[in-house]
Order: C-alpha cells, then sequence, then structure tokens
C-alpha cells in the first residue's frame, strides 16, 4: 500500500467517487421528469403530435438514467455502514428517519406511478396518464428535498440534543432538524441546477441534430425551449448561488475564505481573486490576480467591509484551500457561460437565426455536458469545503470512519471502480446512442414508411392505420381530428 493511502482517506476516496456517480443521473431525471410533464402538459392542451413525440423521445432516456439513479443510490448507501459505521451510530438517531422518509414518499411515490408513465400510454386515460408522469416529476423533487435536508443538518446542525451515549437525538421540533439554517438555500440552488443540466443536455442534443438538418422540427422546439431555460433560470441561479454563499458565509466562514482564497484577513476591504496557486504550506495565495475589494462588495456588499481569512482559523480545522478554490471557480465559469448561451440565444431569436446560426448550435452542443461538470463542482466544493468534519463543528470525519484496514477499503475501491465503470459506462453509451438519433413522428419503435401492426411500449397501432399518423392517435387510443402541422 503506497505511503499516505490510509484506510481514512480511502473510504473517502470511495465515498466521492460512488457520490459522483450517482449524482450526475439525479440532476439528470429531477430537470428531465419536469420537462417530460412539460411536454406531455403541451401535448394535451395543443393537441400537437410534435409534443407526444419529444414525450416519447425522452421517455426512452428518463427511464435509463432513472434505473441508474436508483442502482448507483442503494449502492452508495452501504457504505454507511461499512466504511463509516462511527457516523451512522452517532447520526442514525437524526439522519435516518429523514433518509427513511426519502424512501416512504419520494422512492414509493416514483416506484408507483413509473410503470404507468412508462407502459400505459394506451392502458389507462390520458388525465391519469399525465397525473403520472406529474407524480413521477414530484417525487423526483421529494426525494432530492428529503436528500438535501439531510446533507444540510451535516453542514448546519441544528434541533439535536446530544444524549448519554455521545449520540446526536432528535430535540423537540424535526421542523427545525429538517429546515436547518441552510437547506432553503441549497435546495433552491441544487433543483435549478438539476433543470438548467437537463436543459442544456436537452439544448445540446436539439443542436446536434439542427447542424444535421437545419429543418427537422423536432429538434427546432427542444433547442427552442431549451434556450428560453437558459435565458431564462440562468440569471435566478446566479442569484441563488449568491445567497446561498451569503448564507454559507454566516454559518461556514472557514469554506467561504476557502473558496475566495483568502489566506489573510482585510481589514480595509477583501480582493476578488480571479486566478491563483494556493499555497496551504506557507498559508498564502502565489500568483494572485485579483479585483482589489470587490470580495467585499459582494459578500458584504460594502467596498471597504472587513473579511476575516484563514489566519483566524486553527490549522486543524481548515479545509484543502486548493482544492475548494478551483471547484468553486469551475463552477462559477460555467455558470457565466450559460448565461452567456442563453443571452446568446435571445439575440438569435431577435434576429431570426435561432434555427441557421450554426456557431451558435456548436456552442450549445460544447455546452451540453456542462451542467454535469457544474454540479460535481458545486459538490466537490460543498464537501471538501466543511472539511475537517464530516458534521460542521460536531464530528470530525477522522472520528467517523469505521475501524478498517486500509487493503480492505482498498479492495472494495477496486471492485466500485471497475463495476461502475463498466456498468454505468455502458448505460451512458446507450443514451448517448438513443440521442444520436434525432426524434420523428411515431416514437417508441414505430418507424416512417412501416406499416401494418406494430406493438411497442405504449402504441399498438390498428391493423389499417398508418403508424406514422400521430394526429388520429391519443393516448387513450380515441379517434381525434387530424391537427395541422406543428
Amino acid at each position: 500500500m503506497p505511503e499516505g493511502l490510509n484506510a481514512l482517506l480511502l473510504a473517502r476516496i470511495q465515498f466521492a467517487f460512488t457520490v459522483s456517480f450517482h449524482f450526475i443521473f439525479p440532476a439528470f431525471s429531477i430537470g428531465l421528469a419536469s420537462y417530460l410533464m412539460v411536454l406531455e402538459g403541451l401535448w394535451l392542451k395543443t393537441g400537437k403530435g410534435l409534443y407526444l413525440d419529444l414525450f416519447k423521445y425522452w421517455l426512452k432516456i428518463f427511464a435509463i438514467a432513472f434505473a441508474m439513479g436508483v442502482v448507483s443510490g442503494i449502492v452508495m448507501s452501504y457504505q454507511f455502514g461499512t466504511n463509516w459505521s462511527v457516523f451512522s451510530d452517532v447520526a442514525g438517531p437524526v439522519i435516518g428517519p429523514l433518509m427513511a422518509y426519502e424512501v416512504l414518499t419520494a422512492f414509493f411515490l416514483e416506484a408507483g406511478f413509473l410503470g404507468v408513465m412508462l407502459f400505459g400510454m394506451n392502458r389507462v386515460g390520458r388525465k391519469l396518464h399525465f397525473a403520472a408522469t406529474c407524480m413521477v416529476a414530484f417525487g423526483t423533487f421529494i426525494s432530492a428535498f428529503w436528500i438535501l435536508s439531510v446533507n444540510s443538518w451535516m453542514q448546519t446542525p441544528a434541533g439535536y440534543e446530544i444524549g448519554a451515549n455521545g449520540q446526536y437525538l432528535p430535540g423537540d421540533s424535526w421542523f427545525t432538524i429538517v429546515f436547518n439554517p441552510s437547506f432553503p438555500y441549497r435546495l433552491v440552488h441544487t433543483v435549478i441546477a438539476a433543470y438548467l443540466t437537463t436543459a442544456f443536455v436537452v439544448g445540446g442534443v436539439g443542436a446536434w441534430h439542427l447542424l444535421r438538418d437545419k429543418a427537422n422540427p423536432h429538434a427546432r422546439k427542444m433547442f427552442s425551449m431549451a434556450m428560453w431555460m437558459a435565458a431564462l433560470v440562468a440569471p435566478v441561479q446566479i442569484f441563488a448561488g449568491d445567497t446561498q454563499g451569503l448564507n454559507t458565509l454566516e454559518h461556514q466562514p472557514a469554506k467561504v475564505m476557502a473558496m475566495e482564497g483568502h489566506y489573510e484577513s482585510h481589514p480595509d476591504g477583501a480582493p476578488l481573486y480571479l486566478f491563483g496557486i494556493p499555497n496551504d504550506k506557507e498559508q498564502r495565495l502565489d500568483y494572485a490576480i485579483g479585483i482589489p475589494k470587490l470580495s467585499s462588495l459582494i459578500l458584504k456588499h460594502s467596498l471597504d467591509a472587513p473579511l476575516a481569512g484563514l489566519d483566524t482559523i486553527p490549522d486543524d480545522e481548515q479545509p484543502p484551500v486548493g482544492i475548494v478554490f478551483w471547484s468553486f471557480r469551475v463552477m462559477v465559469a460555467i455558470g457565466f457561460a450559460m448565461l452567456a448561451l442563453g443571452m446568446w440565444s435571445l439575440l438569435a431569436r431577435w434576429r431570426k437565426r435561432l434555427y441557421d446560426w450554426r456557431l451558435l448550435h456548436r456552442a450549445a452542443l460544447v455546452m451540453a455536458p456542462s451542467g454535469f461538470v457544474a454540479v460535481i463542482a458545486g459538490w466537490i466544493t460543498t464537501e471538501v469545503g466543511r472539511q475537517p468534519y464530516v458534521i460542521y463543528g460536531l464530528l470530525r470525519t477522522a472520528d467517523a470512519a469505521s475501524p478498517l484496514d486500509a487493503p480492505a477499503v482498498a479492495a472494495s475501491l477496486l471492485a466500485f471502480v471497475i463495476v461502475y465503470f463498466a456498468v454505468f459506462g455502458a448505460g451512458v453509451w446507450y443514451i448517448l446512442h438513443l440521442m444520436h438519433k434525432p426524434p420523428h413522428p411515431g416514437e417508441f419503435g414505430v418507424k416512417r414508411g412501416d406499416k401494418g401492426p406494430i406493438r411497442t411500449a405504449g402504441i399498438t397501432p390498428g391493423p389499417t392505420q398508418d403508424p406514422t399518423d400521430r394526429s388520429t392517435r391519443d393516448l387513450s387510443g380515441d379517434k381525434q381530428e387530424p391537427e395541422t402541422a406543428p
């Protein structure tokens, strides 16, 4: 075993690896479930088959992403009992019920209606199917609600009591535990991030197909919807991130100091460092490039407001500045790149070039995975910035780990790496394969030019019906008047 790779570090690497794989799937499925709800709602309201085609196109992708999110989440939870048994014992009376609520409400809600959403198109009425889609979308939000409540309590613990055996026990009010000081800010910021992640994936897929055929009506519609989302929601996300930063400054000042690279206190206004190389050993930011007093203006709304630095924090309570400093900048840079692309799309609309400005389409294609990078960078900022605590200010990470030998943790880590890259790599490849194909009338396996009865998930054309005719069929199989071209 190489020097320095002790059991604690390996356990942290294992959890970081598995949660990073897991996080990208809920970040996508939360937003995609809501997008599917919007598409089906628009189809029911307008009667345009184009929305139904897009719904079925993205439904296949959602099913795979949702399944991989569930599997990776279940596997990840076992580490609480293997690598972090002390944490589970000490904090279990608080976080255990919260995680159980997530299963009893969100997971059961999603599981109960997911089958209807995936396979019930011609087996239930239109309203019931739309209700199932809404329930799945609502379930993904509820899941995020409980998981973020657990994680936020670890960031800003509140409402607890310390028992005789050192356990953290619920106090008089669960409301104080659930709605701890950082939870509302982190919930808003994370859920919006999930919506933006989905929007840029949808926009990237739309851009890909516009580059191949700019007349494709399905590609046009999903690209337009995604760019509206980017233009309208990216500014909201920047504002939400700013409010969360102010909350973090109040409750976790050391994390903000690391994010800003402030090793030294600034009594007369702190600069905003754009670039620098953190030097924890010397407690300074080498090659720093910054804007004088701008950090004080952002964090304190005053150019001359004093800001404390890491020189006020004991060395053994400081987070690793280098990781936090750069992950924060990656997240912020991507956020402003999203804003820039959204504004660019507004310019394209105004100039009536949204569907033929190829440079815009290429930029959207490059930005397609940016949401995943941003959410992982944000998670790294949040979690590494909390160090050296697993429950901020109460339980150190070193004291929360199980008493395991390094080789045992290394073996399980290696197994996770091999299995995750094989299984989830194949799943991601298949999702990309589905995205590579353009959406068209008659999704779920009904192709242009096919005739005769075809049985697929949710579609069973009659023996004399042209399966490409989406205008004469609704979810319940009833006939309706032909619609005009979308």
